[in-house]
């Protein structure tokens, strides 16, 4: 079989092997920790045990201790507390719910998780989780996982697009074991990183390989039965069920349209609190610990409660009021810091949606509930194929899988639709909505300051809209800045905004002022990143961006407009172009044999501030400086790429001088000319 793929292919078929067996290892050692912190914070502390799963160990009996439920405030204080205090003195970016960590990683450094993420992200999840905070498990999971890959794809030397493989071959293993599902965790590592439903297809055979190995282990671990208990002859009983689940799709495509908003709206919140940042997760436990007082269910990922609603033992009241509690709860949770996954809140949420359902149309709970979760998810969180299939994995309810696919399709269009004008539209925020777009990155290296236009047009706020009838004929333009009288910015007015006034009303004693777009205006800034203004654009749905000063944003230095984007896309391919070019003529010359150097550059370091252009004169003639990771963005290098402290910088020599590249780039005997 071997010698029928290249070496690249072998390469990663044993990778993927490899990951399956240690991420199914980690998706273990953490689950062990889960359940250790839970014995000692909420049950130990709070004398409280949500009910559990069977399958994983777990009793459906809830227990609550002699203090009765008064106590689960200070536990889900504490474990927000602790969490805050370990993420945000260690590793921040371990925030939050993990899956989305892992994505903008994808997209935008290379694959590269700091190492310590991997252990500190088990830890606090653990902690958070455990305590009672209201946080699933796959977050977590997907990350500790994704990290192992990172730091083997790190250790190995591997390059960015093979980290980028090997993050989401370790995705694959964790989520595979620790919810028993190796098709629907292989296609979610692929699928999860677009908003538009396309997936990462090259990657999916190695994360079906790491998936499917993940599993196994975990089998011959624990045992092979999914994690929930349903009936085996469940499935369709007759035509009506497609009505009345086409309903429930609808029903769980608008909850999921505004989920995200409640959960973004909660981050975005706590983010405006004036307390430190590390404290923040305890107000959020306290205030879920409050919300358990009345509403214990909230508590946890909450599976033992999708069981016990499966098995008919929830009131339709209780199961109306938990599909937004879980969501507020959730929020709450991971929202203010805590460290915990959205997926098993999710499902809890579509869970109960089910239920009332089934409960309204006299129906057997269990299918309803089933077809819920799946259609909750998939919709929040733009995965329609990796939620059907991981669903019917989940509770062995193959039978129920065209239902499913007919809700899935109906939620994520519902959700689509319905979120077309929101701020945030999906659970994870990282994605991009298409594979091409991952070219955006190559932008990440070109200043807005390097492209913008300092000369345009700008006509006074205070002329008349008859004038600027005329200035449109003038110029050929299809939109202007507008300024007051001592040059500041008051807005953009397009020919779309003249066109709809025209339309509207009279347009004799109006001005420009009265029909620009002034409130709300999207500027962007000279020294971000290209990407980061066509992403507002984009937003935005705009054609020009005025460009001003960080200190006074009605101080106008220019304009981007979409052909300068064409423009800086051309220059960053062929930056990368030239770059790739160099580095294969390199190799060549030494026969493959070269040396690659890494160095951290300080405040004190003679390349500090200077551009690359100066400091290539002090490198070995055949030595290329491939890559910039600032900030955690990977940067491609070029002559006006200025070297700044903390840059993490990466060259390659021809072996016979890679001690002289070293010594350069450590700064030993280097003095630049001013």
């Amino acid at each position: 079989m071997f010698g029928l793929i290249d070496q690249q292919q072998r390469r990663l078929v044993l990778d993927s092997l490899w990951l399956g067996v240690v991420g199914a290892g980690a998706a273990q050692l953490f689950m062990w920790l889960l359940h250790l912190a839970q014995r000692l914070l909420l049950t130990g502390l709070a004398g409280y045990t949500p009910p559990g799963l069977p399958n994983e160990g777990g009793s459906l009996v809830e227990q609550i201790g002699p203090h009765g439920l008064w106590l689960i405030p200070l536990v889900t204080t504490l474990g927000g507390l602790i969490s805050g205090l370990l993420v945000f003195s260690l590793a921040p970016e371990a925030e939050g719910h993990g899956t989305d960590a892992a994505v903008k990683s994808y997209h935008r450094a290379g694959g590269y998780l700091r190492p310590i993420v991997t252990p500190l992200k088990m830890i606090t999840s653990a902690i958070t989780i455990g305590s009672g905070g209201a946080a699933g498990r796959e977050g977590p999971t997907a990350l500790i996982a994704a990290g192992i890959g990172s730091i083997y794809g790190t250790l190995r030397r591997r390059s960015d697009d093979e980290r980028r493989l090997l993050l989401l071959i370790g995705m694959a293993a964790g989520l595979s074991a620790i919810f028993r599902t190796p098709i629907g965790a292989a296609i979610l590592a692929v699928e999860v990183l677009y908003s538009e439903s396309e997936f990462q297809a090259d990657a999916l055979l190695y994360t079906v390989l790491s998936s499917v190995v993940a599993y196994t282990l975990n089998g011959v671990i624990v045992g092979w039965e999914p994690i929930f208990d349903v009936p085996a002859t469940l499935g369709i009983e007759s035509a009506v069920q497609f009505l009345e689940f086409a309903l429930l799709g609808v029903l769980g495509g608008l909850v999921a349209a505004i989920l995200p908003s409640i959960f973004y709206g909660a981050r975005d919140l706590f983010q405006r609190v004036p307390v430190p940042p590390h404290i923040k997760p305890a107000i959020g436990g306290l205030l879920v610990g409050l919300m358990a007082l009345e509403l214990p269910q909230v508590l946890g990922g909450g599976y033992g409660w999708i069981q016990l609603a499966m098995d008919g033992q929830l009131s339709a009241g209780l199961l109306a009021t938990l599909v937004f509690a879980k969501i507020v709860a959730m929020a709450l949770t991971v929202g203010s810091g805590g460290s915990g996954g959205v997926f098993a809140p999710t499902l809890f949420s579509g869970a109960m949606l089910g239920g009332v359902l089934a409960s309204a149309f006299n129906q057997p709970p269990t299918a309803f509930v089933l077809v819920g979760m799946a259609a909750v998810f998939s919709g929040a969180a733009r995965i329609p194929l990796a939620t059907m299939f991981m669903v019917t994995e989940m509770t062995g309810g193959y039978r129920l899988l065209p239902l499913a696919a007919l809700v899935v399709a109906i939620s994520y269009l519902t959700q689509v639709t319905a979120t077309r004008r929101l701020k945030y539209r999906s659970l994870y925020e990282a994605q991009i909505p298409y594979r091409a777009q991952r070219d955006v990155d190559l932008l990440e290296s070109i200043k807005v300051a390097e492209i913008m236009s300092t000369e345009f047009d700008a006509v006074p706020a205070d002329l008349p809209v008859e004038d600027l009838i005329d200035r449109f004929d003038q110029r050929h333009a299809h939109g202007f800045m507008v300024v007051d009288d001592a040059g500041k910015l008051v807005g953009v007015v397009s020919i779309s905004d003249l066109r709809e006034a025209m339309l509207q009303e009279a347009l004799e004693g109006r001005t420009v002022r009265d029909i620009a777009t002034v409130d709300g205006l999207a500027v962007g800034y000279p020294d971000e990143p290209v990407s980061a203004a066509l992403w507002r654009m984009a937003v935005r749905q705009v054609g020009r961006l005025p460009i001003v000063d960080r200190t006074d944003h009605r101080k106008l230095l220019g304009v981007i407009r979409r052909a300068d984007m064409l423009r800086a896309y051309e220059r960053a391919v062929e930056q990368r172009t030239s770059l790739s070019y160099r580095l294969k003529e390199l190799r060549a010359a030494h026969e493959g044999q070269v040396r690659v150097v890494e160095t951290d550059i300080t405040a004190t370091h003679p390349f500090a501030g200077e551009p690359l252009r100066s400091i290539n004169a002090h490198l070995p003639a055949e030595s290329i400086i491939v890559s910039i990771r600032r900030d955690k963005r990977l940067i491609i290098p070029h002559g006006d790429t200025v070297l700044q402290p903390g840059d993490h910088v990466v060259a390659i020599a021809g072996a016979s001088q890679g001690a002289e590249l070293e010594r350069a780039l450590a700064g030993v005997q280097t003095q630049l000319s001013v």
